[in-house]
């Protein structure tokens, strides 16, 4: 979010705003007075009330009074100093593992005390540890309780909660003196919603009354929290919207049908297309025919044949001689994307090469020249593709693979290295992760969207089983009488922690342990701290059928293609979410095999555990995955984006809040037939400094 640059919204003219305090603000992206009124409470505390110490329950965060009745030292595992505070119906215990003298000195027997805090069992009963406290002679001098809601902000290292609220009270002040902020929603539109104002919504939000529900706040139902999640989905959706605007308004290159390649290459399939495949290309050719950039999505569950699509719309290009170039965001996808079209396209005449980071600068030279004299048609690879000595002759099209792996900006950043002679290459987005109906219209309102809806006859449906580590023994007997069947196993070891180092010590352990017990069946392994070719060796053995069970990590997650694996196991599979369980299980039941998939979990399951393993276990429909993993995980672990770059939301929660997003739709339309100066405003309020809308 980012202000006017106005010396008079500068955050240092507010109290207790120096040089350091400003740096943390900025780096939370708050630069002026007007982003802080935004930044709203995670939660609020009800600190209206004194709970007596004898109704006082484990869990409550509750705000107490009474008198310490002794304060001492405890020495345990971690030294910590433990006060009793009594009042007329019970006591309870403070405890602070960090306290100094000063602490100590205050907090002598006899002296009043009020406290905020969450009680907790602990060694002597209840207790609440490292509270917030006031004290006082006697109980009359104590503050009188809060007679609102008590804020929660989201904070960050030397910002503690009594900042923030200093803070956002001067705000209040300035927001009062100065008059309202600019309501950047047209009051038509706001009464059509029963909104309130803007300044009325963020006074109300950053100090509750006494008597405001908070489960209303935190679902969203309140009008003073729809006003801000409609105006933030409104600025996202209008970004978008001019994303689509700008590259609509460029020149693209008009591809006709013309050549034999895309009619040699149907010949050469030893399959016909799916009547989605169909419908899908002629979409798509539509597209490639007018002189306007193409922006696509294509969504497909897994197996439903993405890449052959990909191929064909790539075949139009190159038939007139223009490039294409493949971004997936593996290099082992990437390569076997490059071994695909190779397979198919060399023998018609196509050159197809690999760039990938990990090469040589003696290996890219060639690759790079072939790149930039045009002899190299179609070019794969990772985000080498758009670094800076990569120089493209005549792109045509770029197809990305696995969109929610990458951010808008890298997809133009591809874009203009095509551009060309003032046009620019058409664009193919493609995805295997199903994308809910209503992420689609928020995500990816600047892309049309096509659904490769039907599998490739052939294709067996994977019977799925939930199993618990306490047969583990076994699942391995039921992997060595596969092996005897001279069926492929993956098996797939998942670590919760975010560590590629730890994650490859399991799998390497696992590894060993099964390679002891399947004799005299070959194990291989895989994991990301292999280096690329070793990772590329053992994924050549286990397609060759030279290694009968596969233990990787999550690397296979997308797109490894092996038709006689026919049974996956996965650990853990309770700590992952469904769509990316759906992703692994599309490993297998690539032949007409009979395919089996295992979810192994540690017991006891919890209830979210439960629910996704048999929401798995009930359907091989991604779309309908998809859908429960949205209700499940939010739209952030759907769509990846917490590690994509993608643009993520200050207060809206797409979960939460779909039922604004057909009308945020119809209203962005509006906004810029009638109100084109609200729009400008509006997206220099939210956007202006975390997004780029189409400025590359």
């Amino acid at each position: 979010m980012a202000g006017a640059g106005d010396a008079a919204l500068a955050l240092t003219q507010l109290s207790g705003v120096g040089p350091s305090v400003q740096e943390k603000l900025h780096r939370l992206g708050i630069p002026d007075l007007p982003a802080l009124l935004f930044h709203l409470p995670l939660r609020y505390e009800d600190r209206t009330r004194l709970c007596p110490l004898g109704e006082l329950r484990p869990g409550q965060r509750a705000l107490i009074r009474g008198t310490v009745s002794r304060a001492s030292v405890q020495f345990g595992r971690r030294r910590s100093l433990l006060v009793k505070v009594r009042d007329d119906a019970g006591e309870v215990g403070l405890r602070l593992f960090y306290f100094n003298k000063a602490q100590q000195a205050a907090l002598q027997p006899g002296v009043a005390i009020q406290v905020f805090g969450e009680a907790r069992r602990g060694a002597t009963g209840l207790e609440l540890y490292h509270p917030e406290y006031v004290v006082a002679a006697e109980l009359n001098a104590l503050p009188a309780p809060d007679g609102q809601l008590t804020p929660v902000y989201p904070t960050t290292d030397g910002l503690t909660q009594r900042t923030w609220r200093k803070l956002i009270d001067q705000a209040l002040q300035w927001l009062a003196r100065r008059g309202q902020l600019p309501d950047l929603v047209p009051e038509p539109l706001r009464q059509r919603w029963q909104l309130p104002d803007l300044g009325a919504a963020l006074s109300f939000l950053h100090h509750p009354p006494v008597g405001t529900d908070p489960d209303a706040l935190k679902s969203g139902e309140h009008p003073c929290v729809a006003r801000l999640v409609v105006e933030e989905l409104l600025a996202h959706h209008l970004g978008l919207r001019q994303i689509r605007a700008r590259l609509r308004s460029e020149q693209a290159p008009d591809f006709h049908p013309q050549g034999t390649l895309v009619k040699d290459l149907l010949q050469r399939l030893p399959f016909p297309l799916t009547g989605a495949q169909r419908r899908v290309l002629q979409e798509i050719d539509r597209d490639l025919a007018r002189p306007v950039p193409m922006l696509r999505l294509v969504q497909g569950d897994v197996g439903s044949g993405k890449t052959l699509v990909a191929m064909m719309a790539m075949a139009r290009v190159m038939a007139q001689g223009w490039q294409t170039a493949l971004l997936a965001p593996t290099e082992l996808l990437a390569e076997q994307h490059g071994r695909t079209l190779a397979q198919w396209l060399e023998p018609l005449g196509v050159s197809v090469v690999v760039l990938l980071g990990k090469l040589t600068k003696k290996q890219r030279a060639p690759i790079l020249a072939a790149i930039a004299e045009g002899t190299a048609l179609c070019v794969v690879g990772t985000h080498a593709l758009f670094q800076d000595d990569v120089d493209y002759a005549r792109l045509g099209l770029v197809v990305v693979d696995e969109q929610h792996r990458f951010g808008v900006d890298q997809r133009l950043s591809l874009r203009e290295k095509g551009r060309l002679a003032g046009r620019v290459p058409h664009q193919l987005i493609m995805t295997a992760t199903p994308i809910p109906r209503t992420l689609a219209m928020s995500m990816y309102a600047d892309l049309d969207v096509s659904v490769i809806d039907e599998l490739p006859p052939g294709r067996t449906p994977v019977v799925t089983t939930v199993v618990s580590n306490a047969q583990r023994t076994d699942v391995v007997e039921r992997v060595h009488a596969a092996c005897a069947q001279a069926r492929q196993v993956y098996w797939v070891c998942t670590l919760i922690e975010d560590s590629e180092e730890l994650e490859a010590q399991a799998a390497t352990e696992l590894y060993e342990q099964l390679a002891a017990a399947l004799q005299p069946y070959r194990v291989g392994l895989i994991h990301g701290r292999m280096k690329a070719q070793e990772k590329a060796s053992v994924m050549a053995d286990f397609q060759a059928g030279h290694v009968h069970v596969l233990v990787a990590t999550t690397v296979i997650e997308v797109g490894v293609d092996v038709p006689n694996a026919s049974v996956m196991i996965i650990e853990n599979a309770e700590r992952l979410g469904l769509s990316q369980l759906h992703q692994l299980r599309g490993r297998v039941g690539r032949g007409a095999t009979a395919s089996f998939c295992l979810l192994l979990y540690q017991p006891p399951l919890s209830q979210a555990g439960k629910a996704r393993l048999n929401t798995l276990r009930a359907t091989n429909d991604g779309f309908q995955i998809a859908e429960q993993d949205l209700l499940l995980r939010g739209p952030g672990e759907v769509l990846g984006t917490r590690q994509t770059g993608e643009a993520s939301f200050r207060i809206a929660d797409l979960q939460r809040d779909q039922r604004w997003l057909p009308m945020v739709k119809d209203v962005a339309e509006t906004m810029e037939q009638q109100y084109p100066d609200a729009v400008t405003l509006l997206l220099a309020r939210w956007h202006a400094s975390d997004m780029n809308y189409g400025k590359v």
